[in-house]
């Protein structure tokens, strides 16, 4: 199995032209042969609190069905993140879409205290990717949260995703945590984030991936979109 992450830089608030970024980082994993491609957290609107309720939506919102449709054709699982609105508050949310399937929530149950005038903790439909149901999902600060990891890691998971939209010693801190993750848990590593100016904060990149002994194989840099793939069977990336 291909597993990929994408890097954006997602301009604030402006639905219509993220999500046509995002096709465009698609159509490159699937000429990778990627089989799963996940984005950072509120990669559709940017991380952009203070906006959320006015941006927030439902999982059928119909300005989607493009991501449905390349999941489809090429029989790729793709997680956007979005405000998702609900009967409790907004969500912090990854919407996936996987081929012919329903769309499926994974939305941030452990938020930051920042977060909180903002979000409530949210309900996931999903929590688990893949044939073997063996990939786990994080948005951001859950990844902090030992509780959240070591579910994933009893509950079978050999690979954990995260989501995130972090500044540059948040990354530095998040990396240093991921890398124990994999080395404790023996999960290859992913870490999804953002370029550019966000919130109150400038988005550091440095996207990666990380083996099961905890080292680093594969990042990009602080500036520039892109995405990085990782064959799980050979340990090669592309």
């Amino acid at each position: 199995m291909k597993i990929g992450v994408a890097q954006t830089r997602p301009v604030k608030g402006d639905i219509a032209h993220n999500i046509a970024n995002h096709q465009t980082l698609i159509d490159l994993a699937v000429s990778d042969g990627a089989d799963l491609l996940i984005f950072p957290e509120l990669s559709l609107t940017g991380y952009e609190p203070e906006l959320a309720a006015d941006l927030a939506t439902t999982p059928d919102d119909s300005r989607f069905d493009v991501f449905q449709t390349r999941s489809d054709a090429h029989r790729i699982t793709i997680g956007v993140g979005v405000p998702i609105r609900s009967e409790e508050g907004i969500w912090i949310s990854l919407l996936i879409f996987q081929p012919h399937q329903p769309r499926h929530l994974y939305s941030k149950k452990y938020l930051h205290e920042d977060e909180e005038p903002f979000f409530v903790s949210g309900q996931s439909t999903l929590c688990f990717l893949g044939d073997k149901a063996n990939i786990a999902l994080a948005i951001c600060y859950e990844l902090s949260v030992p509780e959240h990891s070591g579910k994933a890691f009893q509950n079978g998971a050999t690979v954990y995703l995260a989501s995130v939209a972090k500044s540059a010693p948040g990354m530095e801190k998040a990396s240093e945590t991921l890398s124990a993750i994999a080395r404790t848990n023996a999960m290859t590593v992913f870490v999804s984030n953002c370029v550019g100016y966000c919130d109150n904060f400038e988005s550091a990149g440095r996207s990666a991936i990380w083996n099961t002994k905890g080292e680093l194989i594969r990042q990009l840099n602080d500036v520039d979109e892109g995405i990085l793939i990782i064959d799980l069977e050979t340990g090669t990336g592309l």
